[in-house]
């Protein structure tokens, strides 16, 4: 068997392979609520043979989304309306789902990507007062964050807390936590963008305490059986920001927590990042981190092809993979990945015909 089509476990779950989808925001939720959009969406990528399916940045409340079509998991509202999401996909795939759950920050209020994505400052239509933790626009000239008062950071470790609560009753296995892509936590983590004088800047153990706190706490409210990783960027690209020497001891206080996974991506925080961007440009640092932890890696950016991420895997650079984009181009990746390694996936029975006829082994039915 190749090692990407080896089970892997995450804590108290065991994936079919190590195929992972992801989050991916589709900017398309009204009023923090999935729409039909995200059925068909997330139903496909269901329906890919991956071994988890991660749903996309959920914020933890309403200042925390990136555009006004970002989904939330602030309310019962719309933890119901991803819990339709999730009962539809149920009734078709026995495919683990996981949510990531975040707050952007002073990334928050901009409008969608497709209209532009810019900031949208406070005195304009659809902007709202972003939070950070100190008062440092991410771009030039761009609208002022405010610095986050004790009193907010204690809430919104609060609302961490609730949306996974909340993701726990939508019917999700797992939950990974946003710690990358510089948003709110990242922006803790980054000397870049943290110039607090309190208990949470400064040093690296004051920088890391609210991605610690909000691990603890999250850990604490929500059963045993349910997956809990986190997200990180190893490094900001950036002189004097956030590297991979400070990753390494984040993902060591994460280990000793019990976190099931790290998901390591990079940049995002500073618009002056210089980011080498090339096959596998992401893995050195994924690498670096499982030799300094126990908990499964999961390694992802611009790993495209079968045989790519077969070796990164069997060279032991990495526990898992992740796909994003490459898996909105090809939403069957893993069926091709799987006819390319001589390997079988299972599929729901109403796909069973499809099998190219040189390839009568490729896929079984799920429900047998």
């Amino acid at each position: 068997m190749s090692t990407l089509f080896s089970p892997l476990r995450l804590g108290p779950v065991t994936l079919n392979n190590r195929i992972i989808i992801a989050p991916m925001c589709q900017y398309s939720a009204e009023d923090g609520h999935m729409q039909a959009w995200h059925d068909q969406h997330l139903g496909s990528l269901a329906q890919s043979g991956a071994g988890l399916l991660i749903f996309e940045a959920s914020a933890v409340t309403p200042e925390g989304r990136i555009t006004q079509g970002d989904v939330g998991l602030w309310d019962d509202a719309t933890r119901d309306a991803m819990k339709t999401v999730v009962d539809n996909i149920r009734r078709y795939s026995p495919m683990p789902l996981a949510v990531q759950i975040g707050h952007a920050g002073r990334k928050a209020s901009c409008q969608k990507p497709w209209d532009g994505g810019a900031a949208i400052s406070p005195e304009q239509d659809n902007g709202w007062q972003t939070l950070a933790p100190s008062a440092i626009p991410f771009s030039e000239g761009g609208p002022l964050p405010e610095a986050m008062t004790a009193q907010q950071i204690a809430r919104t470790i609060e609302d961490f807390v609730l949306a996974a609560r909340r993701a726990v009753d939508a019917g999700l296995e797992g939950i990974e936590l946003h710690a990358a892509h510089g948003y709110l936590l990242h922006q803790f983590l980054s000397p870049l963008s943290n110039q607090r004088e309190d208990a949470y800047g400064g040093t690296l153990e004051n920088r890391m305490r609210l991605t610690l706190d909000i691990f603890d706490a999250v850990r604490a409210s929500i059963p045993d059986h349910i997956v809990l990783g986190v997200r990180i960027s190893a490094t900001d690209w950036v002189e004097g920001g956030w590297d991979l020497e400070q990753s390494i001891e984040l993902a060591k206080q994460l280990d000793t927590r019990g976190c099931h996974y790290l998901h390591v991506s990079s940049g995002g925080l500073s618009e002056q990042q210089q980011i080498p961007v090339e096959p596998n440009y992401q893995v050195p640092h994924a690498e670096a981190l499982k030799s300094h932890v126990v908990m499964p890696v999961i390694a992802v950016g611009l790993i495209t092809e079968p045989q790519q991420a077969e070796d990164l895997l069997s060279n032991e650079r990495a526990d898992a993979v992740a796909l994003a984009r490459g898996i909105l181009y090809d939403p069957r990746w893993p069926w091709h990945a799987a006819a390319a390694l001589g390997e079988t996936l299972k599929a729901s029975p109403q796909y069973l015909r499809c099998q190219p006829h040189g390839l009568k082994h490729l896929l079984e039915n799920q429900q047998d």
